[in-house]
């Protein structure tokens, strides 16, 4: 595993990085971690519930300065300089944590100042010289935990207002000087305590608590069990199983990459045991693990930024995202599962599946929990605070059997987990305040969004190609987080006022940078998932890629019918679902060249069916109809002309 492996939102986090130094360092360096830590958890409970523990109860924008202070305070204890880096600790790396501690908890304690005083226009000298601290060391901490091309992107987009107005045609703009700039990003609302710093602490510390005590208290053991009960003694039963395990795991985590290293060691090599190849069953997960950043109920940090963006509850995004997360996963079982058929691979073997019954009893700590979060997310509307009820009970549930209860050594990894996790956020979404103040202090972001309707003419499609395509590269070189954030300031705005649903407008959006996590050449799920199967990174990734083929006309899909993210009638919802499914059935059945019922097809049923499929999910009802024609005339003529071929074996294309 390389040094910049991203997670959920695709952060670069490693916790690895800790245990790469001597023994004795590594103590002292993961006591220190596990402290600021739990100071900062400790920090973001007494805020959420209003505790006023020992009479502290800061204002919101203090918080937000503790929060950045602790949690860089990490990124640079746990993530070295360089790859090359791993030796003894660096007298840097305590530098640069005790100057984030100092210049936060500064910044922090002069926080009513900072408001009353207006000092993000006019401040003394110590304050501007904190700020100054501050973004030299929020920009090491994005590059640290994001890599260069983010550190890149944060250092273009964030020196804007020192020459907006130097810039021609829309990309003018208001210009600042560069103390006028360090106040803005450090003291103004806009900057590194923007939306994404916000969301955070409000909403994503409680969603990471509960993902890592879902782990540490053997939650994703429970869900591969249930997926095993459910599916393994089907056809291909162990890639359905990885596909159902993952998908219920990473709706919980929400982390792509820690899903893949959670259920990849189980679910990959009972894959390669029934007969798929390791670059395939690595290329299974890696697509499942992926669909965790578009699953509710959590969906991973970049749901609640969106939320905050659209100025909706967030349990409105988990509504909207629900049919097209479903989907997601539906194409990838049709997709396993014909590939099982092609090849006339079986399940698991009885005696290897676990009975359903016993597994649902033992696995009650997690559905309560699960229950519980959902209530109070969806029912009672406490969005922030169900992550700490779901959590509470969990561990007050798992305490009564001896395997999954929190025990000392437990409780270290927990903690450790938590720190780190979270520092990763704290870090890249800080630097990303960077280009979203640049953007936001110089106006050029609704210049942008105005000029791209100017010059696509009012043509929908090909703004959502041009927003795809830009998505997808995004992607690869920043955290999905990060790429939403900046293209749902670019954008969004623009598909919005063409006349396409808010809602369904950002998730196109996420769905597309989603998608260059399993799309070479930086597929950093599909990479993880290799090196866990042995097989090559590109070859897997390129794998992944075809498996995902179906997967990326979706977006398309769900973006020009809202009716897909539950904006419509009950009938017209059942009605488009009942479509979209037909024509994936469709598409999927074209790429894995199998029809139910038929079995394999040659190369021209194979591109008609896949017409047939585009043609039904069109919005018109004409093109539809003509589609289940093209359906319909494809199996009739492969029946009557006796072209039935039955899973006997690979083909020699296969082999």
């Amino acid at each position: 595993m390389t040094t910049e492996t991203h997670r959920d939102d695709g952060v670069a986090v490693t916790p690895e990085e800790v245990t790469t130094r001597p023994p004795p360092v590594q103590r002292v360096i993961g006591w220190m971690v596990i402290a600021l830590g739990t100071l900062g958890v400790l920090m973001a409970i007494n805020q959420q519930f209003l505790l006023n523990l020992f009479g502290f109860q800061p204002l919101g924008n203090a918080y937000l300065y503790y929060l950045i202070a602790i949690f860089l305070a990490v990124t640079f204890l746990v993530l070295p300089p360089s790859r090359d880096a791993r030796g003894p600790l660096l007298a840097l790396d305590l530098v640069l944590a005790g100057a984030a501690l100092v210049s936060g908890f500064w910044l922090g304690a002069h926080g009513l100042d900072i408001i009353q005083r207006g000092w993000e226009y006019d401040a003394p000298p110590m304050a501007d010289i904190m700020a100054g601290i501050m973004i030299v060391l929020v920009l090491e901490g994005v590059r640290r935990a994001g890599g260069t091309i983010l550190l890149i992107t944060a250092l273009l987009f964030g020196s804007l207002p020192l020459y907006a107005d130097s810039l021609p045609g829309f990309l003018w703009g208001t210009q600042y000087s560069p103390v006028g700039t360090i106040r803005a990003y450090v003291l103004g609302v806009e900057g590194i305590i923007g939306i994404p710093m916000q969301v955070v602490a409000e909403l994503v510390i409680g969603f990471v608590i509960f993902g890592a005590v879902l782990v540490v208290t053997k939650g994703s053991d429970f869900f591969m069990d249930l997926a095993a009960a459910l599916l393994g003694h089907s056809r291909g039963g162990p890639a359905k199983v990885a596909v159902m395990g993952s998908g219920i795991l990473g709706s919980l985590s929400g982390s792509v990459i820690s899903n893949i290293l959670t259920s990849g060691p189980f679910s990959i090599p009972t894959m390669r045991k029934v007969g798929y190849p390791a670059s395939y069953a690595a290329a299974i997960e890696a697509c499942a693990s992926t669909g965790a950043t578009l699953m509710p109920p959590v969906m991973g940090t970049v749901a609640f930024v969106m939320a905050s963006f659209l100025g909706v509850p967030y349990s409105n995004i988990v509504i909207a995202a629900i049919i097209p997360a479903v989907l997601f996963y539906v194409a990838l079982l049709l997709q396993v599962d014909m590939f099982a058929a092609r090849r006339g691979l079986q399940g698991l073997p009885r005696e290897d599946i676990p009975p359903v019954w016993p597994v649902l009893k033992k696995g009650w700590p997690y559905l309560l929990s699960l229950a519980v979060l959902i209530f109070v997310l969806m029912g009672l509307r406490m969005e922030a605070r169900s992550p700490y009820y779901a959590s509470a009970v969990m561990l007050i549930a798992t305490a009564f059997r001896k395997e999954t209860r929190i025990t000392l050594t437990r409780l270290i990894d927990l903690l450790r987990d938590i720190a780190v996790n979270i520092a990763g956020l704290v870090a890249v979404l800080a630097g990303i305040g960077l280009v979203v103040g640049g953007l936001s202090y110089t106006g050029i972001a609704g210049a942008f969004s105005r000029e791209l309707l100017l010059y696509a003419g009012g043509n929908v499609a090909l703004m959502l190609i041009a927003g795809a395509v830009t998505s997808f590269v995004l992607g690869m070189g920043m955290t999905v987080t990060a790429c939403y954030i900046f293209l749902s300031i670019l954008l969004a705005p623009a598909l919005v006022e063409a006349g396409l649903h808010p809602i369904a407008s950002h998730l196109f959006i996420l769905y597309w940078g989603m998608l260059s996590y399993i799309t070479p050449p930086v597929a950093l799920a599909a990479i993880t998932a290799a090196n866990i199967a042995g097989s090559k990174p590109m070859e897997t990734g390129f794998r992944a890629m075809r498996l995902g083929l179906p997967l990326f006309v979706l977006p398309f899909i769900f973006v020009n019918d809202p009716a897909l993210i539950m904006a419509g009638s009950f009938a017209e919802v059942v009605f488009r679902v009942v479509v979209t499914v037909l024509a994936l059935w469709a598409i999927t059945s074209a790429f894995e060249g199998w029809i139910y019922r038929v079995g394999r097809i040659d190369l021209i049923s194979r591109a008609a069916f896949g017409v047939g499929g585009i043609l039904i999910i069109l919005p018109e009802l004409t093109t539809s109809i003509i589609g289940v024609g093209v359906l319909a005339a494809v199996i009739i003529v492969n029946l009557v002309l006796g072209k039935r071929q039955l899973a006997s074996g690979p083909s020699s294309q296969e082999k």
